[in-house]
């Protein structure tokens, strides 16, 4: 083999290098997740309002009560609630993100010279579609029919029912199960419900409360952390004119923490009001509901500031989330070859 075939770029769109870009995407999904379950615990009590935890809200030093609680009443098995719920969702949904903005990048900005510069920086609002792209791409062939997003999606309201759950509340086991927890979303409210119901007609429909927050919050969070992960690389990570060296860890670290904090402030409104609809089950299991009525019940309750409970522990969260999930996708492309 010659050299100049051996240094040959890969082919982006090949089946193979797609493969391994998906790969690389799931594999820093699940690990960036895995990092700060625990906080995510804590932040979904929070933004449910779960009433046993209500008075831990609004400080520091309350977040840190309610991890010392929730260790003390169940280990480390506690803080992790609901986790495998969590990896079985994010492994195809990072994978399709990622590998799709790879895809993406690629057709728009072939190259790293052309595209990085920052006077170009326009051109990365279409990059802002792309994680958008993962989740609908499909959805436009009529043989896949259904979104990435909405194969995952029960999983999510699942693992959030899971981590919301605490034994004093609502009578919940002290180790609820997944499969536990799917059998009583999907028969809750059963015997109250007139057969005319929705729930009743369609079960299935309980697993997806809060679906359409989700999708119109995909578009704020996804696009500005991939928009400000672009524009930070093109300003701080130049190519190099003698040849490009690639970026340490510790610059992915720090580019992708950055462009988590300014994502989660951006969409933080939307995962408030999701959460309060995916726990409705417990609250209102005899209907759905809806947008109006959630935002209306969080302003009534706390004004502005409801929109944003938790956001301090969300900073917390994010940053290393992002920050390891970029990382991680930055090592395996490079362990990958991709």
């Amino acid at each position: 083999m010659s050299p100049n075939a051996a240094s040959a770029p890969p082919d982006k769109q090949s089946l193979h290098y797609i493969i391994r870009s998906g790969l690389a995407g799931g594999i820093a999904g699940c690990v960036a997740k895995t990092v700060v379950a625990p906080l995510d615990r804590v932040k979904i009590l929070f933004q449910a309002s779960n009433p046993d935890f209500q008075k831990y809200t609004g400080t520091w030093i309350g977040a840190w009560r309610a991890g010392k609680e929730i260790y003390d009443e169940n280990g480390v098995r506690g803080l992790y609630r609901g986790h495998s719920a969590t990896l079985l969702r994010i492994f195809p949904y990072a994978a399709i993100k990622f590998m799709s903005y790879d895809q993406v990048h690629y057709i728009l900005m072939p190259t790293r010279a052309e595209g990085d510069k920052p006077e170009e920086v326009l051109s990365r609002f279409y990059i802002w579609y792309a994680p958008i792209l993962s989740e609908l791409w499909k959805s436009s062939y009529p043989m896949a029919g259904v979104t990435s997003v909405f194969f995952t999606y029960p999983l999510e309201v699942i693992r959030v029912r899971m981590a919301f759950e605490t034994k004093a509340f609502n009578g919940a086991s002290a180790h609820p199960t997944f499969l536990g927890t799917t059998r009583q979303m999907y028969t809750e409210g059963a015997l109250s419900l007139p057969p005319s119901s929705i729930f009743n007609r369609m079960p299935m429909l309980k697993l997806y409360r809060g679906f359409t927050v989700t999708v119109a919050g995909m578009i704020p969070y996804a696009g500005v952390s991939f928009l400000s992960w672009g524009f930070l690389r093109s300003r701080f990570l130049p190519p190099d004119k003698a040849g490009h060296r690639p970026p340490t860890p510790v610059a992915d670290l720090a580019i992708g923490a950055v462009s988590g904090l300014v994502a989660q402030t951006a969409s933080y409104p939307f995962e408030v009001i999701r959460r309060r609809m995916q726990v409705g089950g417990i609250t209102r299991p005899d209907r759905w509901l809806r947008w109006g009525e959630t935002v209306s019940a969080i302003w009534q309750t706390s004004g502005w500031r409801g929109f944003y409970v938790g956001l301090g522990l969300g900073y917390l969260k994010i940053v290393p989330m992002t920050a390891v999930s970029f990382t991680v996708w930055q090592g395996c492309k490079r362990l990958f070859n991709v």
